[in-house]
């Protein structure tokens, strides 16, 4: 299950993802926003991450206007590692050594078909499971001293 999280800034490209999804046959919760009115990005972006942390979903999808702000809310959460994407690269490569969990994009940066192809990429990326990058990810998540 694909959790999927907006604020008014990525409303009209989720609605395209959701439509990408239901396409695919891929089952997803929308956790909003669900208009195009002004609304807070961290408020969405908690909802997918909760999500994640709590297994309800596997993988989430965030957009805001950037990408940006609701990227940074969801890397604070531990066990997440969500990747503002712009390229299919970036999107491949964050899953295979990275593990993103969460694919963010910005609604105002891509446009329409360059990011459903982001997110086909990142949904069929596995991790590549290799030791050095397990060794990293391990790093990522070690909490401060």
């Amino acid at each position: 299950m694909i959790a999927l999280g907006c604020d008014h800034g990525g409303y009209e490209l989720m609605q395209e993802v959701k439509d990408f999804l239901e396409h695919e046959g891929l089952e997803y919760q929308d956790f909003g926003c669900y208009s195009m009115e002004s609304v807070d990005y961290p408020v969405y972006a908690r909802k997918v991450t909760d999500a994640i942390t709590q297994g309800v979903c596997e993988k989430g999808i965030l957009i805001c206007g950037s990408g940006i702000g609701i990227s940074i809310t969801a890397n604070k959460v531990p066990g997440i590692r969500a990747a503002l994407c712009t390229d299919c690269f970036c999107a491949e490569v964050t899953r295979l050594h990275n593990d993103a969990n969460i694919l963010a994009l910005g609604g105002r940066v891509v446009g329409v078909g360059l990011a459903l192809k982001i997110v086909d990429t990142f949904l069929n990326t596995p991790f590549s499971g290799e030791e050095r990058h397990a060794r990293r990810i391990r790093l990522i998540e070690q909490e401060e001293d």
